[in-house]
C-alpha cells in the first residue's frame, strides 16, 4: 500500500485547514496542497501531481460534480466528494458514484463534539484506501429493469448473500444489473451512511424489475426480493426455518464492524439454509472469515476480482484466505450468483 498523497479543494477556508489538519495527522497521509476552486485545482494537479482528491460538492463557479466529470473525462484520479447529506446531497452523492467517484465522506456540520471526532477520524482510512484503490474511467450504466428471466428458474431452496463497503454502491449495481424480477431471495449488507444507503435502495427499486427495500427486523427472505441491510447500530443476521427470517441486533462491532459480514455469512451457515455468498468492493478484511465458515458448511462462494472491485482489500481477504471459491468481474459475479441458486 502506497502513501497518499492528497489535494484538498474546499471554497472554504476553514474547511480547507481543518480537514488538512485532520488528514496530516493520519497515517500514510500527505497534504500536499490545497486549493479554493476548480481552476486553483486543475492547476494543482499539474504541479503537484496527488494521487487523490478530497473535492467540496458545493463552490462557486464550477461546481464539484462538474468537476469530477471533467476529472474523470481528462485526467481519471481517485476522488473522495464531501458532502452534506441532506436529500439533495445525498442525490448528489449519487451522481458522484455514478461519475466515478471513490467515496462520498459526509460533512459533519451538525455533530457534537464526540459525534465530529467519530466521523471525521473516518478519513484518514478513506483517502488511504482511495489513494489505492482502482480508478473506474468510464460511468458505469444504470441497471435496466429486467422482466422474469427466461433463462432463471430458482431452485427454491437457495438465499444469496452479499457484502460491501467502500466502493459498494458501484458494485451492487454492477452485480444486481441483470438481476429478473424473479431473483432468488437475496440480502446485501452495505456498510454506508445511513441518509445515502437509502437513496441508494429508493433508486434500485425503481431501476431493478426485483422490490428493493431496506432490511427489517423480521422480514422474510423471499423470491423477487433484494434486502438491504445497512443499519450502523444493529447487525443483520439470519434465521433459519421454512422460509428464512432477517434478525436485526443489536451488539458490539465483530472485529471492529458493525454491521458485520463475517457475522452474517456465519449465521447463514449455522442456520442449515443453502446459500450463496459474495464478498464485494470494501475497505479491511470484513467478511473472509464468515464466507470461510459458509463455504465449509458447503455454500457456494465468489469473491469480486481485485482489478474490478473499486476497493479491493476486502474481496482480496477473502480470496487470499481461502474463502472464496472463484474471483469474478463485477459483471460476471451477477451471473454466476443466479447460476448458483438456479435449479
Amino acid at each position: 500500500m502506497h502513501e497518499a498523497r492528497v489535494l484538498v479543494v474546499d471554497d472554504s477556508a476553514a474547511m480547507r485547514a481543518l480537514f488538512s489538519d485532520i488528514l496530516d495527522e493520519s497515517k500514510n497521509v500527505q497534504v500536499v496542497g490545497t486549493a479554493a476552486n476548480a481552476d486553483e485545482a486543475r492547476s494543482l494537479i499539474a504541479e503537484l501531481r496527488p494521487n487523490v482528491l478530497t473535492l467540496d460538492v458545493e463552490m462557486p463557479g464550477m461546481s464539484g460534480i462538474e468537476f469530477l466529470e471533467e476529472i474523470m473525462n481528462t485526467n481519471p484520479m481517485p476522488v473522495v466528494m464531501l458532502s452534506s447529506l441532506t436529500q439533495t446531497g445525498t442525490e448528489t452523492s449519487l451522481k458522484a458514484f455514478e461519475l466515478g467517484a471513490v467515496e462520498c465522506f459526509p460533512k459533519p456540520l451538525k455533530a457534537t463534539p464526540e459525534q465530529f471526532n467519530k466521523t471525521v477520524g473516518k478519513l484518514g482510512k478513506i483517502v488511504l484506501a482511495a489513494a489505492n484503490s482502482n480508478v473506474r474511467e468510464k460511468p458505469r450504466p444504470r441497471a435496466e429493469a429486467a422482466g422474469p428471466a427466461a433463462d432463471f428458474t430458482w431452485n427454491g431452496k437457495h438465499i444469496a448473500a452479499f457484502s460491501a463497503s467502500m466502493g459498494g454502491i458501484d458494485a451492487i449495481s454492477g452485480a444486481l444489473a441483470g438481476y429478473p424480477a424473479n431473483c432468488p431471495p437475496t440480502l446485501i449488507l452495505l456498510q454506508n451512511e445511513p441518509a445515502l444507503a437509502d437513496a441508494f435502495i429508493s433508486r434500485l427499486d425503481g431501476e431493478l424489475g426485483c422490490k428493493v427495500c431496506a432490511a427489517e427486523d423480521g422480514g422474510l427472505l423471499t423470491q423477487g426480493t433484494v434486502h438491504i441491510a445497512s443499519d450502523p447500530t444493529k447487525h443483520a443476521v439470519v434465521e433459519g426455518g421454512e422460509t428464512p427470517r432477517i434478525r436485526l441486533m443489536e451488539r458490539d462491532p465483530v472485529d471492529g464492524f458493525r454491521p458485520s459480514a463475517s457475522l452474517l455469512f456465519g449465521t447463514i451457515a449455522r442456520s442449515g439454509v443453502p446459500a450463496v455468498g459474495a464478498v464485494l468492493s470494501g475497505m479491511g478484511d470484513d467478511g473472509a472469515k464468515g464466507l470461510m465458515v459458509l463455504r465449509s458448511a458447503g455454500g457456494k462462494t465468489f469473491a469480486q476480482s481485485r482489478d474490478s472491485a473499486t476497493v479491493p482489500e476486502a474481496p482480496a481477504a477473502a480470496i487470499d484466505s481461502g474463502a472464496a471459491e472463484q474471483e469474478l468481474s463485477v459483471d460476471k459475479l451477477g451471473e454466476a450468483i443466479l447460476a448458483a441458486c438456479s435449479g
